[in-house]
């Protein structure tokens, strides 16, 4: 992913063997792994581009505050896109997967209350599981997105295989998650 300011001077910092490259004017830094804080590298980015793979970036550093979904693409305004006062702070990149998905979601947090399992998209957990909250998850297999209102719309939180016990101590205790989806190959 290369992510652009405004200033004259070019940086590059090469993290992998994945092949992007940057044309055009300004400053630029070009990553192609996870990257928790690019203030080093640039103060301000305006615009990025994906030339392959998927990331999710951030607004804050050390992979927190709003994020959002790039895949391959050119975002020249995300942040009135997407209605960010501010830019582009950290990324993380998504690797590519092609196994099975499973994971548990459970409406409160430390797994408890109604539990269920999911192995596909869910566009409604109202619809579908007759639940209003999702507050904590066991992602045991693939990659997700989980989004705060139903049909995939709304803020968006990336979970990778781990355990989420508590989405309020994530620091998305304002949020409500109510649509989850995966994150296929055929995305790339």
């Amino acid at each position: 992913m290369q992510y652009r300011s405004t200033s004259n001077n070019s940086s590059r910092a090469n993290m992998s063997n994945t092949d992007m490259n940057m044309r055009g004017k300004g400053r630029h830094y070009e990553c192609m792994s996870d990257c928790a804080d690019m203030f080093s590298y640039m103060s301000r980015c305006h615009s990025c581009r994906v030339e392959s793979g998927c990331f999710m970036v951030y607004d804050r550093p050390n992979y927190m505050g709003n994020q959002y979904f790039f895949r391959r693409g050119e975002y020249a305004d995300y942040m009135s896109m997407m209605g960010w006062s501010d830019c582009i702070r950290s990324c993380r990149m998504i690797p590519m997967y092609r196994g099975s998905y499973r994971m548990r979601i459970y409406e409160r947090e430390n797994f408890g209350g109604m539990m269920h399992e999911c192995m596909d998209d869910c566009d409604s957990f109202m619809d579908r599981y007759r639940m209003s909250n999702c507050m904590s998850c066991h992602v045991m297999d693939g990659h997700w997105l989980m989004y705060e209102q139903p049909h995939y719309k709304g803020r968006m939180m990336y979970l990778r295989p781990g355990e989420y016990r508590s989405f309020r101590d994530m620091g998305y205790g304002g949020m409500r998650f109510m649509s989850m989806r995966r994150i296929m190959d055929s995305w790339y």
